[in-house]
C-alpha cells in the first residue's frame, strides 16, 4: 500500500532519544512499529540517522518531529538542520492534550515517542527553522540578565531582613552587600554585550528604535521582546503572537451551570510575560491610552492585575504592528487610522 507521509517521534531527554517511525498510508491508517534508543549526543545522531535512513521506505521523506525539551533538543535539531533534514519542534502541552485523547493508560519513553510519530501525521505542521544568530544571542544574553536580576532581588530581601534582625551579623551584612555589588556589576556587563550585539545588526537596531518609541518600552524590553520571539520569525498576527506570550484568554462555558472566570492561558513563552511587566505599570503611569485601558478594566472587574494584564498584550501587539510596519509609535494611532478610513469611504463608494 502506497504511504503519503512518514514522522519519525523524537522523545528528548537529557541523555537519550527515544524514536520510533511512523507511517500514514492512502487508506489514511497510521502504523508506528519501528522503536529505537539512541544517546543524546553527536555519535548517536549520525547512527540515528543512518538507521533511519535504513528503516524508511525510500519514496516518502521523513519529517523530525519532537517536543521543545528546555534546551536539551537543540543540538539534535541543529543537527538535522544541518543535514538537510525537516524538523519540526512543538510545545509539549500539544504533545499531552493530543495523547489524552488517545486513553494512553501507561506513559513511558515509548508510548511518548509513538504519540508524537501519530500527532506529526495527523497534522499538518509547520517546519522548524534555527533563530536568527543575533536575537539567539541576545536571548542567552536577556535570560542570564533575568536570572542575575531574580538573584539580586533575594540577596536585597536578605539583607533588609538581616538588618531588621535585633543583633544582625555584621559579616553576613558584608558579604550580602559584596554579592550584591558583583550581581550589579554583571547586570551591567550584560547590558554592555546586548547593545554590542544590537549595534552589530542593522535590522535589529532599526527594530529596537521602532519598538522602544512606545512609552514605557525601553530598549531593553525591546531586545527582550525580538530576542524570545526570534525577530517574530513564525508569528503571522497579533492572536498568534499573544497566544506564543501565553496572554490569550481561557474562558469555559457551558449551558446555564458551568461558567468559569476568563483567565489567561500561560501557555506560552513565560520569559516574554515577564518581560512586559514592569513596562505594563510604566504605561500605565506616563501614557494616557494605556491608563485608560487599565482603568476600564479595573473598573470592569475589580481586579488591577487584569487590568495590567491587558496593558502587556496591548504593548506586545503594538511592538509587533510597529516591527512589521516599520514605524514610530503615534499616539491614538488607532483613532486617527479609523478617521482616515471614514474620510475614505464616500470616495470609495464613488469609485
Amino acid at each position: 500500500m502506497k504511504i503519503l507521509k512518514q514522522v519519525l517521534g523524537v522523545d528528548v531527554a537529557q541523555d537519550e532519544l527515544v524514536v520510533a517511525l511512523g507511517t500514514l498510508h492512502e487508506d489514511l491508517t497510521i502504523e508506528t512499529k519501528n522503536y529505537q534508543v539512541f544517546c543524546n549526543n553527536e555519535k548517536g545522531f549520525k547512527s540515528l540517522l543512518q538507521w533511519v535512513d535504513k528503516t524508511k521506505s525510500k519514496d516518502v521523506e521523513v519529517v523530525f518531529v519532537m517536543e521543545s525539551t528546555g534546551v536539551y533538543h537543540e543540538r539534535f535539531a541543529y543537527f538535522l538542520y544541518d543535514k538537510g533534514e525537516k524538523v519540526v519542534i512543538v510545545l509539549p502541552t500539544k504533545i499531552s492534550n493530543f495523547m489524552r485523547t488517545l486513553d494512553i493508560k501507561t506513559i513511558t519513553d515509548k508510548s511518548c515517542s509513538i504519540a508524537i510519530a501519530q500527532f506529526g501525521l495527523s497534522r499538518k505542521l509547520e517546519e522548524w527553522q534555527p533563530s536568527n544568530k543575533v536575537y539567539k544571542e541576545l536571548q542567552q544574553l536577556s535570560r542570564e540578565k533575568n536570572q542575575v536580576i531574580s538573584e539580586r532581588v533575594v540577596c536585597m530581601n536578605q539583607l533588609h531582613a538581616e538588618k531588621a534582625e535585633a543583633m544582625p551579623n555584621i559579616r553576613t551584612i558584608k558579604r550580602l552587600k559584596a554579592r550584591i555589588s558583583l550581581l550589579e556589576k554583571q547586570e551591567k556587563e550584560i547590558n554592555t554585550d546586548m547593545l554590542k550585539e544590537v549595534e552589530n545588526s542593522q535590522e535589529a537596531s532599526e527594530a529596537i528604535q521602532y519598538m522602544s518609541s512606545i512609552p514605557g518600552v525601553g530598549k531593553a524590553t525591546a531586545i527582550a521582546i525580538l530576542a524570545e520571539t526570534n525577530g517574530f520569525e513564525l508569528i503571522r498576527n497579533k492572536k498568534q503572537l499573544t497566544s506564543y506570550a501565553g496572554l490569550d484568554i481561557r474562558e469555559k462555558q457551558s449551558g446555564t451551570s458551568v461558567k468559569g472566570k476568563a483567565r489567561i492561558s500561560k501557555k506560552g513563552n513565560r520569559n516574554l510575560r515577564k518581560t512586559l511587566h514592569f513596562p505594563s505599570m510604566t504605561a500605565v503611569k506616563f501614557n494616557q491610552e494605556h491608563r485608560e485601558l487599565y482603568q476600564r478594566i479595573v473598573n470592569k472587574t475589580g481586579v488591577k492585575m487584569k487590568g495590567l494584564v491587558a496593558v502587556q498584550r496591548k504593548l506586545l501587539e503594538l511592538t509587533y504592528i510597529l516591527y512589521k510596519t516599520k514605524t514610530f509609535y503615534e499616539v491614538n494611532f488607532e483613532e486617527n487610522r479609523a478617521k482616515t478610513q471614514i474620510d475614505f469611504h464616500p470616495i470609495e463608494a464613488n469609485l
